[in-house]
């Protein structure tokens, strides 16, 4: 029996990799997840920001009298 502290000891540390591999997925999903929802909030604020500065191009653009888009040119 001197095998028998050797097959303990391996399956103690397949045991510790599994429950550690198991862990650093939970850890990746969540991490995947917030790296989600901070590249839509970014877009989503890049877009309100691109839509001001389309309406205040706009507004400058009637204030002087010029026309807003290049088809409204004559």
């Amino acid at each position: 029996m001197p095998y028998l502290p050797t097959f303990v000891l391996l399956a103690a540390g397949l045991l510790l990799l599994v429950l550690l591999l198991v862990r650093t997925f939970r850890l990746l999903r969540r991490l995947r997840h917030t790296v989600s929802m901070v590249t839509t909030d970014t877009q989503d604020q890049t877009g309100l920001l691109r839509a001001r500065s389309a309406a205040l191009r706009v507004a400058v653009a009637e204030r002087r009298g010029r026309p807003h888009t290049q088809y409204h040119r004559q």
